[in-house]
């Protein structure tokens, strides 16, 4: 893989966009309501004031308020981890003309919050991240006597190159390949959840239209469409 061809790799093989289910609150009938507090005899209104002067339930990890997000769970990694994988952030997105690198706005912070949840999922993730960092140093420092940060780019391609799939790799970089295959996904997720990824990739939702005009004459046709269905 040269320079130019992980560069490349941004706009042609990695423009994907992930997204979060929307929630939708659920709200009561406000006439019902009204007619059933109607009902209510005057200490059975008591109880109800008290009960409304209750604080909110307390949430946690299992159990979180998807009105209002919160991140409930302590992050793990530490800063040099973290410098660590900023600098292989940095590789698999660079910054460019449209757009500032992956670490610029913050991929590796966002590995750190997903990599310290508390779910199964996470935890195992965790390890392979942590484990992964190790192998990229320990084989930074095998091949040219620095920790990979301290590696000029064309350094950092060398190894990017020797584990960048996981099925090409040979078997001494397999666990390097299985650890660049997580944080290039992670990277790609946080990165194109921005405004500045989406827009990276001339992302058009999440805007009010009066109008909705499909999809461009030259895209159906690319995919064997008239126009006209």
């Amino acid at each position: 893989m040269s320079e130019k061809k992980l560069n490349l790799g941004r706009r042609n093989a990695m423009k994907l966009i992930a997204t979060t289910a929307a929630t939708v609150p659920l709200t009561g009938y406000i006439g019902e309501a009204t007619a059933k507090e109607q009902k209510f005899t005057a200490s059975e209104k008591d109880l109800l004031k008290a009960d409304s002067s209750k604080k909110a339930p307390v949430r946690s990890a299992t159990d979180p308020d998807l009105l209002n997000p919160t991140v409930n769970w302590e992050f793990v990694l530490s800063e040099a981890e973290l410098t660590t994988l900023g600098s292989l952030c940095e590789i698999i997105i660079p910054s460019d003309a449209i757009s500032p690198s992956a670490s610029a706005l913050g991929a590796h912070q966002y590995i750190n919050e997903y990599v310290s949840a508390p779910y199964d999922r996470n935890k195992r993730d965790l390890v392979v991240i942590r484990g992964g960092i190790v192998w990229l140093n320990s084989e930074s420092h095998k091949r040219y006597g620095k920790v990979f940060i301290d590696l000029v780019d064309v350094q950092k391609l060398a190894i990017c190159n020797d584990i960048k799939w996981v099925k090409t790799a040979k078997a001494q970089y397999q666990h390097g390949a299985h650890f660049f295959a997580k944080v290039r996904d992670l990277t790609a997720t946080a990165f194109y959840t921005t405004l500045e990824g989406m827009a990276d990739i001339g992302y058009m939702g999440n805007k009010p239209s009066q109008t909705f005009e499909g999809a461009p004459l030259a895209v159906l046709q690319k995919l064997g469409l008239d126009g006209n269905v």
